[in-house]
Formats: C-alpha cells, sequence, structure tokens
C-alpha cells in the first residue's frame, strides 16, 4: 500500500510538471515571438528547475535511489536553472 507522503509527493510533482510545462512552452514562445535573449534565459531557467524536480522525483519513485541522492539531484538542478533566471534579469535587450 502506498503511504500519504508518497501521494503527496506525486501530487506536488504532478502540479510541478503541468505548471512548469505550461510556464516552459509559454516562454518558448515568447522566446520565438520576440527573439530576446532574457526570454531565452528564461526558459531555459524555468525548464532546468522543472525538469529537476520531476528527474529526481522519477529517480526516487520508479528506481528506488535514496532521498538524499534525489534531493541532490534535485537542488542542482533548482540551482543552475535560479542563475539561469538570475542571468536573464541582466541580460540585454535587443535594440530595435
Amino acid at each position: 500500500m502506498i503511504g500519504l507522503s508518497a501521494v503527496l509527493l506525486i501530487a506536488a510533482k504532478t502540479v510541478t510538471l503541468v505548471c512548469g510545462a505550461v510556464l516552459t512552452a509559454l516562454t518558448y514562445r515568447a522566446y520565438r515571438r520576440t527573439d530576446s535573449p532574457a526570454m531565452r534565459a528564461l526558459f531555459v531557467g524555468i525548464g532546468l528547475v522543472t525538469v529537476g524536480s520531476i528527474f529526481a522525483g522519477s529517480l526516487h519513485q520508479m528506481l528506488d535511489f535514496p532521498v538524499a541522492t534525489s534531493i541532490t539531484v534535485e537542488s542542482t538542478f533548482t540551482a543552475a536553472g535560479f542563475a539561469v533566471l538570475t542571468y536573464s534579469l541582466y541580460t540585454e535587450q535587443p535594440s530595435d
């Protein structure tokens, strides 16, 4: 039988996947429309955070990796994603 904490984890990862996929798709469309380096960085950053969360959850739930390993993987992707998101705020906008 699956425990309550596993159900909550799966529910949280599902919400992360859905919201992250929508945000990633919207920022990708905005990047394609504007060809802005800042939008490209925003798209990559959100994508990294989303993929890291899903990848880490999958490692733990499907491949029985230890929780500490999964959290380390997720934290690495999250840190990289936030670094790219921070970079996106300082990227020059193309001049018209």
